[in-house]
């Protein structure tokens, strides 16, 4: 015989069942721009998986302090819902549990879209190679970042989920509070990397600092090929001995 659940059927019947609203995103049946439109939405997490991601296998200080950047914008989006208070939208038969105003969404996609802006503007730009293909790749990298924030800050007044103004205004924070993060990571505290990087805990955590690397993923590539060819020639040496 089963063990009796601490709810029967009735009482889960007359529970308040509260939504994830970060991950429950709904369109209208049928409305293909409205599916597309959600499905972006999801943007942020996605943009978080791959921030967990590289902080785990990478341990680079200026992914990790970006990374606190968003926490931060986060937290700064919470404390802002609970002062205004502002509902959202009553357009949609389900009533919400969190407030609009300002919308989370458009703060994220525009904290990390400037920061992004910010970084290739300023930082990148002083670096030596400044060839056709790496100018490229810098346009299509913030096309792609600012595409995706406008069409995520659109699909959430096209889905009803917040008015026109709390999207401007998440927005605008957004926008605010990534230009003021990218100014003390990179005026204030990335000259404090290298001493950072050498403490005890930053060796045993495997932090490092990329700072001066103007593209790693190239330099990750030709010193991984160099090791694997050094390596090859020691083991032919030893097997002919």
């Amino acid at each position: 015989m089963s063990r009796s659940s601490p709810h029967n059927y009735g009482e889960y019947s007359k529970l308040d069942w509260v939504p994830i609203t970060m991950t429950l995103v709904e369109y209208p049946k049928g409305d293909i721009i409205g599916e597309l439109l959600a499905w972006l939405s999801l943007a942020p997490m996605a943009i978080l998986a791959g921030f967990v991601t590289l902080i785990l296998f990478r341990r680079d200080l200026h992914t990790i302090s970006f990374f606190l950047g968003i926490v931060q914008n986060e937290f700064l989006n919470k404390v802002l819902k609970h002062t205004i208070q502002e509902p959202r939208p009553l357009l949609r038969p389900h009533p919400y549990t969190e407030y609009g105003m300002p919308s989370s969404h458009s703060q994220f996609m525009c904290f990390f879209s400037t920061y992004i802006l910010l970084f290739v503007l300023i930082r990148l730009h002083h670096m030596n190679n400044n060839s056709p293909m790496e100018r490229a790749m810098r346009i299509l990298v913030l096309a792609v970042c600012w595409l995706a924030t406008v069409l995520v800050c659109f699909g959430r007044i096209y889905l009803q989920y917040h008015s026109a103004a709390q999207v401007y205004v998440g927005a605008a924070v957004g926008i605010c509070t990534g230009a003021l993060w990218f100014t003390l990571i990179h005026f204030f505290l990335s000259p404090y990397f290298p001493r950072i990087v050498s403490w005890k805990l930053s060796e045993f955590l495997l932090l490092r600092d990329t700072t001066l690397i103007p593209n790693v993923l190239w330099f990750e590539y030709t010193v991984t090929r160099q090791e694997a060819r050094a390596r090859s020639r020691k083991l032919i040496s030893m097997k002919s001995q």
